[in-house]
């Protein structure tokens, strides 16, 4: 069953649905699904961006190629 398959047969499942939890639980869902990334990251991983635009606007930046000579090794 593909993606569209299994939206319609949810649509057609929800407008008959009567249980008022059952949607409660369906928006809170909802609700979860489309929380902002950011909310759901540490406090050290915010730093870690947060420094990063830093080096960014202070323009310590390495090329692509530059990168890629330093960490070859891993990759």
């Amino acid at each position: 069953m593909n993606i569209e398959n299994i939206k319609i047969e949810l649509i057609q499942w929800l407008t008959t649905l009567e249980d008022e939890n059952a949607l409660k639980d369906l928006i809170s869902l909802r609700d979860k699904s489309n929380k902002d990334w950011w909310e759901s990251i540490s406090s050290e991983e915010k730093k870690s961006i947060q420094n990063g635009l830093k080096d960014i606007k202070e323009g310590k930046l390495v090329s692509h190629n530059e990168a890629r000579k330093v960490y070859e090794e891993y990759l």
